[in-house]
């Protein structure tokens, strides 16, 4: 189909209450056989393989076939399209790139002509994205909930993930057992469109508080602890934070090329953060202060590795890597 060359194109050049109290992954609606995932990248393959750990028949499509290889190899069912997957599973997860692609699976899965559909739509993308996909599949009778998911890549893998879920109530609880197989706890933030909202006060924290976790291994680097001691010790007190607990190991290591968020993809949840700030008059000096070292990381070529190289941004602008020490004797 149209909407499927669509897609590959696109790829290829890149019910609980509703309340805001945190709810566990579990919900009263009956577990779905088969679930779908729509994109299979860092995080789609991640949930896919969790899905299928928790006992789904787990269903996907992604337009790069090393994606669909993965999911075979985890013991999922790789399909030839979006609307394939729509038109196996009455529950599909969507963890698209771009607004770009979400469109082009809604146009595909309304062709399809599938009807009585909850879609869960993860990613990071423009409130004003979801709302013209929640608004296109609704013409179709399909569902779309907006369920942005709080975790890195590697936390996706551990099953870490806090999906903070928006939309009707019914609809979420219904969708419930899907979030219980990927994630560790669901939030219900209420009317569609505060998932995404939500995502994006929590982004703003990560973009600081992973750069301030360079700044300070760093510090006691150069002071002369070891660095690996430094985020045994510091994540343990008050000092620590989330980011310095799964990036920090990553910058001791220096495995950001092991990526869980590439530099080049977290620059578009960098510019929504800045068009919320704007749009909302919120003065941020911490998270502009920040702007300037994620640049510079993708001026380094750092655009393929995980945020976590803003550590090697910082060695940079001190001309390097502080030599180690020899020892005497």
């Amino acid at each position: 189909m149209a909407a499927t060359s669509n897609l590959t194109g696109i790829a290829a050049m890149s019910r609980a209450s509703t309340s805001k109290n945190k709810q566990p992954a579990h919900g009263r609606s009956e577990r779905p056989a088969a679930v779908g995932v729509i994109g299979l990248g860092i995080m789609g393959s991640a949930m896919s393989a969790n899905l299928v750990k928790a006992g789904f028949e787990v269903f996907g499509f992604d337009p790069v076939a090393a994606a669909r290889k993965r999911l075979r190899a985890a013991g999922g069912t790789p399909c030839a399209s979006a609307a394939e997957v729509a038109e196996r599973c009455g529950r599909i997860v969507l963890s698209l790139p771009s607004e770009k692609a979400l469109d082009a699976v809604c146009e595909e899965v309304l062709s399809s002509g599938v009807r009585d559909r909850i879609l869960a739509e993860t990613s990071t993308l423009p409130e004003t994205a979801k709302l013209r996909a929640r608004d296109a599949l609704a013409g179709g009778q399909l569902v779309l909930l907006d369920c942005p998911l709080s975790g890195t890549g590697a936390q996706a893998v551990n099953r870490d993930l806090a999906v903070y879920a928006s939309g009707d109530a019914k609809d979420i609880a219904e969708f419930a057992p899907v979030f219980d197989g990927f994630a560790r706890v669901r939030y219900d933030v209420g009317a569609f469109g505060n998932g995404i909202r939500m995502k994006l006060v929590a982004n703003l924290l990560v973009a600081i508080h992973n750069l301030s976790t360079a700044e300070a291994i760093l510090l006691g680097e150069r002071s002369g602890l070891d660095a690996a001691q430094i985020v045994k010790v510091v994540a343990d007190g008050a000092g620590g934070s989330r980011m310095f607990q799964v990036r920090g190991p990553m910058m001791v290591d220096r495995s950001w090329d092991q990526a869980t968020m590439k530099v080049a993809i977290w620059q578009k949840d960098m510019r929504l953060i800045q068009e919320a700030l704007q749009r909302t008059d919120t003065p941020a000096p911490l998270f502009s202060a920040s702007l300037p070292i994620y640049n510079a990381a993708m001026a380094l070529g750092h655009g393929e590795d995980d945020t976590a190289a803003v550590y090697s941004v910082l060695e940079h602008m001190i001309g390097g890597p502080k030599p180690k020490a020899r020892r005497k004797g």
